[in-house]
């Protein structure tokens, strides 16, 4: 089978990223000696400041590792909470229906920082300053501008320079927009990481201490003072069309820690998948798994209409699921084991039909049915009144001004393995705090704010993010890393490459390389919460015969241009090997190892 490169084999360690400085820098960490946690941290530090427009150091990050002395893996939760002054009823009065989508409004505890340093205190073995310095050397020295980086500042230009003068200042260096391939400083991200050094280094020599110190500086210290300082004072514009004030505290960040967790895992063909709890939209991706127990995959051709027409209909179940029953577990109680189950799965199996559902039914189970009459009622019920950064509902082919994410994996020659999805912080997204130079998340957005669903705003809780790594293991050993951004098409191009592989035998380059589809068949998570019933997007490269089939199935059809949709990176182990492999789609993320 033709690929676009091949999939990287060797014996040392594997990094894939959508960004090839970060997968150089992540195995630059390798061989200096530091394992798969040190590499993925320096790595992910180094996506803050090369996709600014995709993440950034006020974002967010679910990352899912596996040790290779333990037996099971683990999630840490880099996802903050809603700021405690954050309620439905404060928006309300404000005479708001859905949380903004860009603005201060929207703003929750960036958690990014937090999870990063966390995994490298209990399972990395460098310094900070270690895992910091190149993302300091790039934030100071400069970066290669991406043409989709250029292309997000450019449609904000005007906007930052009249209304959002701090992010004018960052991103409009001299009043201009940055010309793509140029290179461009952020120095003021530079000055933070070299402050939280210096604040780190004074806590003495011992590793651990200077972490705790670093967390101390970030969501005690100076950053926290300044996003507090920020928040409580201004008012700006935000994609309602009008101006608000911030919710955001210092207070929020101080209570703030990220946490390890247990994943939540299906066992599938003697693989066991792992994913996040349902404060992340992972689940979907182990109930599709076990709606399609009942099929035979392997017997369908990896790009042929009945295996994107079978994919597509679990997914439609599982994420009608996901509207209802998905929220902060802390708070509410997702009946997972239910929804995971054998006898759910194969009463839900039967909902599945030759032809395309175009109906958004969730379970049978106490609920479901008044929930999705009002989330239906509430989908896509404002219509921004500010078009930049709406939110994050993929990478293409929608406007470049809506932000996205990134994702980094990582394997070392031990069998440690890493899979994380940074994001957050978006450069459109929210205004530049000043003195620190980024942006803060404004996950908040993808709450409801109507009461009694799970992913109602609750203050102090996590909204249900689309963030969703992804680690798969076998006989108790790490198997594969692998994620993609892509908001709600998430889990749909991780799961056909999955399926892929692991069903007709491709390699994981093969498996990236054939074409790939998604469907828009339930509200988007993000402001204001679109929704096309029935609709298809499928890359051009599937061929008439196709395309074709899925229409007469009665899918709507949306034929994308070829290499348009998906940027699914994996590494793993097989074979006595470390492999790994990028998507060649955007030309910018790469595979490297050896």
């Amino acid at each position: 089978m033709f690929t676009t490169r091949p999939e990287v084999r060797g014996t040392f360690g594997a990094v894939a990223s959508t960004h090839w400085i970060a997968s150089a820098v992540g195995m630059s960490a390798l061989e200096r000696g530091g394992n798969a946690f040190d590499a993925a941290a320096a790595a992910g530090f180094v996506l803050q400041v090369v996709e600014p427009h995709l993440n950034g150091p006020g974002g967010e990050v679910p990352i899912i590792l596996k040790r290779h002395d333990s037996p099971e893996p683990a999630v840490i939760c880099g996802q903050g909470p809603f700021p405690m002054a954050a309620t439905p009823e404060r928006f309300a009065a404000l005479g708001l229906r859905q949380v903004p989508g860009t603005g201060l409004l929207p703003s929750v505890v960036p958690g990014a920082f937090d999870a990063w340093m966390l995994l490298l205190r209990d399972h990395g073995t460098w310094t900070p300053r270690a895992v910091l310095e190149m993302a300091i050397g790039y934030a100071e020295d400069g970066f290669p501008v991406l043409p989709r980086v250029a292309a997000s500042i450019l449609a904000a230009r005007d906007f930052f320079a009249a209304e959002w003068p701090s992010s004018a200042e960052v991103w409009l260096p001299g009043g201009e927009v940055p010309r793509p391939r140029a290179r461009l400083r952020t120095p003021a991200i530079a000055a933070v990481y070299r402050r939280v050094l210096a604040e780190a280094e004074a806590a003495g020599a011992d590793r651990e201490a200077q972490i705790e110190a670093a967390r101390d500086a970030f969501y005690r210290g100076f950053v926290a003072e300044a996003v507090d300082r920020f928040y409580r004072t201004a008012e700006l514009v935000d994609s309602s069309g009008r101006r608000h004030g911030g919710l955001l505290t210092g207070d929020d960040l101080a209570r703030f820690a990220a946490r390890t967790e247990a994943t939540v895992s299906r066992d599938h063909r003697g693989f066991v998948v792992h994913k996040t709890g349902p404060w992340g939209q992972g689940p979907v991706l182990l109930q599709a798994l076990a709606l399609l127990e009942g099929f035979d995959i392997g017997a369908m051709e990896p790009a042929g209409e009945a295996f994107v027409h079978t994919v597509v209909e679990c997914m439609k179940l599982a994420y009608a699921d996901r509207e209802v029953f998905y929220g902060d577990p802390d708070v509410v109680d997702v009946p997972l084991a239910t929804l995971l189950s054998d006898d759910y799965a194969a009463a839900r199996r039967r909902l599945i039909g030759e032809g395309a559902s175009l109906a958004l039914v969730p379970g049978d189970l106490p609920g479901a049915a008044e929930r999705m009459a009002r989330v239906l009622a509430m989908a896509g019920s404002e219509t921004p009144a500010i078009g930049i950064g709406h939110g994050e509902p993929t990478f293409a082919p929608l406007p470049v001004e809506w932000g996205d994410t990134v994702h980094l994996d990582v394997v070392d020659r031990h069998g440690n393995m890493v899979s994380a999805t940074p994001s957050g912080g978006w450069l459109q997204s929210s205004p530049a705090v000043p003195g620190l130079g980024f942006s803060i998340s404004t996950r908040g957005q993808m709450c409801w704010l109507e009461p009694g669903h799970p992913a109602t705003l609750r203050p102090g809780t996590r909204p249900r993010t689309t963030l969703t790594p992804t680690l798969v293991t076998r006989d108790g050993e790490g198997y594969l890393a692998l994620g993609t951004p892509g908001g709600d098409q998430q889990d749909q191009w991780t799961l056909a490459v999955l399926l892929r592989h692991l069903h007709h035998g491709l390699d994981l380059q093969a498996a990236i390389d054939l074409p790939l589809f998604t469907s828009k068949h339930f509200p988007e998570s993000f402001y204001p919460r679109r929704m096309e019933p029935g609709r298809l997007l499928a890359e051009e490269r599937f061929g008439a015969a196709v395309l074709g089939g899925l229409e007469r199935r009665g899918h709507l059809l949306r034929v994308e241009p070829p290499w348009s949709l998906g940027r699914v990176c994996a590494a793993g182990r097989r074979d006595g090997f470390v492999v790994a492999a990028a998507t060649p789609r955007l030309m910018q993320a790469y595979a490297v190892g050896r």
